[in-house]
């Protein structure tokens, strides 16, 4: 069995009622925290041979349309107080975690910070880290690399990072979710897992 997890149900899309043969679904929750030992927790109890974690995510300028879908090639931990030098990490703290799933979709590292960047400045300093930012991913690939179990992540890009994202998030999460279940279905990802 393998496991399709997202933050909270609309991001499965028809998944959610519907997983392909050999899938299982769960939610993990919103942000890396929660997201982690939700994880830990479903891999104990479940003990699938590898992850999928589904989501949206929001683009921090032009490297990706809207309703574009990405392959995390891995999550990155970090924080605009990092980048603008206000605070650092222990040297042994570890904020990288590799995708260990191969997908059909193009591969871009992931910038997972604590909280939603809700300004134009925050998302030109992330930039610089990774196109896209999204909440839970890191908790997601650290639970799954602790516990030995291959991972992955899709994403679909539905906002803009800044002063509008929630609103457009809003609008667009359910539509991208969709679109990005089509997109891995179309791939024939799932009959070849």
């Amino acid at each position: 069995m393998r496991l399709l997890l997202s933050a909270f149900a609309p991001e499965l899309g028809s998944l959610a009622g519907d997983p392909p043969t050999g899938w299982e679904t769960a939610t993990v929750g919103v942000g890396a925290v929660t997201a982690a030992a939700a994880t830990a927790r479903l891999l104990v109890e479940r003990k699938p041979e590898a992850v999928l974690f589904l989501g949206t995510c929001g683009r921090y300028d032009s490297r990706f349309a809207l309703f574009e879908g990405l392959w995390a090639s891995e999550a990155i931990a970090t924080s605009l107080e990092e980048l603008r030098g206000g605070a650092y990490r222990p040297g042994l703290e570890r904020v990288r975690w590799a995708s260990t799933l191969v997908g059909p979709l193009p591969r871009h590292p992931v910038a997972v910070p604590p909280a939603i960047t809700k300004t134009l400045e925050g998302a030109a300093l992330l930039a610089a880290v990774a196109p896209v930012e999204h909440l839970e991913l890191t908790g997601v690939f650290a639970a799954c690399h602790a516990g030995g179990v291959p991972c992955g992540g899709a994403l679909m890009v539905v906002n803009d990072v800044g002063p509008d994202a929630q609103v457009q998030w809003k609008v667009n999460h359910r539509e991208g979710s969709r679109r990005l279940v089509d997109l891995l279905r179309a791939s024939g990802f799932f009959e070849g897992a």
